[in-house]
């Protein structure tokens, strides 16, 4: 007689993703590796000198999260909120920000919030 066995937390973790959470996740890898010609290309500097180290630590720190909200955890939805916020505020005082670079993120963190219960 075989005795069967509770599947491993990462196999009960990663089946109660929610399908939201999936596409937010595959959606932010795909826009870090899409930042990536920014570093080669001269629109970066003409910003200003703070742009390119700036946009290197946002594109950590959005992998970072990724991974977070990959494994569902709190954490991530929080830190993604902050610095989306902190985002928002370097890119007004720099004279850069428009509405338009804020409604994805806006979305985003709304989603995030829906399943913020269902997470670690």
């Amino acid at each position: 007689m075989t005795q069967m066995t509770e599947p491993s937390a990462d196999v009960q973790e990663g089946s109660k993703r929610p399908p939201a959470i999936t596409i937010i996740c595959v959606v932010g890898f795909i826009g870090a590796l899409l930042s990536i010609p920014m570093f080669f290309s001269p629109v970066g500097p003409s910003i200003g000198t703070w742009y390119l180290p700036y946009l290197f630590f946002s594109v950590v720190l959005q992998v970072v999260c990724m991974i977070g909200l990959w494994q569902m955890r709190k954490w991530a939805v929080y830190t993604y909120t902050t610095f989306m916020v902190l985002n928002q505020l370097v890119l007004y005082n720099f004279g850069i920000w428009n509405i338009e670079g804020m409604l994805l993120p806006v979305v985003v963190v709304f989603f995030l919030f829906r399943h913020v219960a269902k997470m670690t």
